[in-house]
């Protein structure tokens, strides 16, 4: 079979994606690939499919035990022939796999890494026809990745020992430092490189200064995200537990996810998140790497997220299905304050510190941009965007900056002044002019800073100090007290040698219930009887899935739905045109579908 055919056969659809067709092409012909394609455009399918046409085993290794089962489970949906080997199984049902294998009755088999390098499976592995090898979640193997995993760094010590079997690298995030990285590690530096857009035009992405995160999260999801599924990130399993309790006192279906949770409570959750309907997953970066729900409506950081690279990656979760939906970041001063304290206490060599300031400025920058987000998101990872977006809030609501020279100015002197050991509150009351206790007592209101900035309030006070952090014109102090200290930046601006420019912290834009601020692409219209028809479908889909145990989504996409609702097919025929309907499904569900198209439509087979 040719790779067109089993694309319709097995999955349902006629068209590749970009770049998927010259993928599969250079594994099916012994080629090394690299891939970097964003999360939700088909990265799996670029294996998948040489999988089922090769002779051999496709060995996917990945990090993702949790969800090995599910990414397996989808396959077999499809009628692929697919196993995974990992510290889930017993001895008994792993020796039964690896029979499988011998005998030439899986045609993928997912690993985690830890397996790979012990003695008894490379044994294994000189034993048994295989395809290639595919390494999903790539920048795992990189240190200036965002997820970086040691176990990952040895994996060339076996796929050398197979220099004729090709690799597949495969990413949905990577900068050029990254991408180098992983290419050396993995020692395929002659690989052929498929680089595609970053772009997801689907998301809004959308940062909001916060003031009380909690609530403002709350608003946000209740009134543009009611009954949606969804993600909230916290940078603590504390935050998360928190977080998610006081969310569901709200009324919302609530739950955490953490490591310290114990394995069947994480376990739980993630299934009700994949399987039930509006569930929203508290949770800390432990969660989603890997995550195929495509209906997820919305992507939260309630903290601010270690790098682009991760902010990419998680607000990725969101809208696979191409359908609209949000990345909306709480972001504050404290939130400053902890990024620049994390990564002045790393224990890293000058090296890595290097790479990872470039890494904290450019987040920082994004968080405080004036322009358009997707401009400055797309151009961290090198690519341009030719025009302002239109689907960001600085698009949709443009951001006043101003000469903010002045104010740097008195900024700094004041911390210089008050000994670089005092945080933005008490430098506010200096430049205020407000004659506090602690002012007082530390006879600060005799300094030639006091009063200077009467023309600003607290609020803005602490947006210029926040500003300046972010820039790298103050640095925090890593002792108890979080005090402002100057940096080599700031001396330029303090001679006057420098120009400061200062965005105006815009007003939290309030959405009415039920709507959304997005207004870029709007998924297909559909009239009355098609939307309830498409709910009948919907609701079919769910108690399939429940009678199967699986993901409703595993069944049927919503975009699959969609489109039986408007094409109304009449016959199986007709429904094998629908995109994301194989033969299998056609097969399995075909006239359990068709069953509700006819009764709503009142036709006969």
């Amino acid at each position: 079979m040719t790779p067109q055919q089993v694309l319709h056969q097995y999955f349902g659809y006629r068209n590749f994606r970009e770049n998927q067709a010259q993928i599969i092409e250079a594994l099916i012909n012994s080629r090394d690939a690299f891939v970097l394609m964003p999360t939700g455009s088909g990265k799996s399918i670029c294996y998948q499919i040489p999988g089922i046409i090769l002779k051999g085993v496709g060995i996917v290794i990945s990090p993702l035990i949790a969800l090995m089962q599910d990414q397996v489970d989808a396959l077999r949906q499809h009628n692929v022939r697919a196993e995974f080997l990992n510290s889930s199984l017993d001895f008994n049902n792993a020796r039964k796999i690896e029979e499988m294998v011998r005998s030439g009755r899986i045609d993928i088999l997912y690993l985690a890494p830890e397996r790979l390098f012990t003695d008894r499976f490379q044994h294994f592995l000189q034993k048994i026809p295989i395809a290639f090898f595919a390494i999903d979640e790539a920048h795992c193997v990189s240190q200036w990745g965002h997820d970086f995993r040691p176990e990952y760094l040895r994996i060339s010590e076996v796929t050398g020992q197979f220099p004729r079997v090709p690799k597949i690298a495969l990413t949905a995030t990577a900068d050029a430092v990254t991408q180098k990285d992983i290419l050396q590690k993995l020692a395929m530096e002659a690989s052929e490189l498929f680089i595609s857009s970053f772009d997801r035009p689907n998301i809004c992405y959308r940062v909001q200064i916060k003031h009380n995160g909690k609530k403002q999260l709350f608003e946000f999801i209740n009134t543009e995200h009611h009954n949606d599924a969804g993600i909230v990130y916290t940078r603590t399993r504390k935050r998360a537990d928190q977080t998610a309790a006081w969310l569901k006192e709200k009324g919302l279906n609530a739950l955490p996810y953490h490591a310290g949770l114990d394995p069947q409570t994480r376990q739980r959750h993630q299934r009700q998140f994949l399987q039930e309907e509006g569930v929203v997953i508290v949770a800390t970066i432990a969660f989603g790497m890997g995550i195929d729900k495509p209906d997820v409506r919305f992507v939260c950081h309630l903290d601010l997220p270690s790098s682009m690279e991760a902010y990419y990656q998680e607000t990725g979760r969101a809208g696979r299905d191409g359908h609209p939906a949000d990345a909306w970041m709480g972001y504050a001063l404290a939130d400053v304050v902890a990024m620049r304290k994390l990564l002045e206490s790393s224990d890293g060599d000058e090296s890595f510190k290097q790479v990872q300031q470039r890494k904290l400025e450019a987040l920082m920058g994004f968080c405080e941009t004036a322009e358009c987000r997707r401009r400055v998101l797309l151009g961290y990872f090198g690519e341009m965007f030719p025009k302002p977006c239109g689907n960001c809030d600085t698009c949709l609501f443009p951001v006043e900056t101003w000469d903010g020279t002045v104010a740097a100015q008195k900024a700094l002197s004041c911390v210089y002044r008050t000994g670089q050991r005092f945080g933005a509150a008490h430098l506010g009351d200096v430049l205020m002019g407000n004659l506090s206790e602690r002012v007082a007592r530390l006879g600060h209101q005799k300094l030639k800073t006091f009063g200077v900035g009467d023309e600003l309030s607290g609020g803005e006070w602490r947006s210029v100090f926040r500003q300046l952090l972010a820039a790298g014109l103050l640095s925090v102090d890593l002792g108890k007290i979080s005090g402002f200290r100057l940096t080599a930046k700031s001396w330029p601006v303090l001679k006057g040698e420098k120009k400061v420019r200062l965005r105006k912290d815009p007003l939290p834009v309030k959405s009415q219930k039920g709507t959304r601020i997005r207004q870029r692409d709007v998924p297909e219209l559909m009239g009355g009887d098609e939307a309830a028809l498409f709910e009948k479908l919907r609701a079919l889909r769910l108690a399939i899935a429940k009678e199967a145990g699986l993901p409703p989504y595993v069944i049927f996409h919503d975009k699959t739905l969609r489109e039986m609702a408007i094409q109304k097919p009449g016959s199986l025929t007709d429904l094998f045109r629908v995109n994301g309907v194989g033969e299998h499904k056609l097969k399995i569900y075909g006239e359990r579908f068709l069953e509700v198209i006819r009764a709503e439509t009142g036709t006969t087979s």
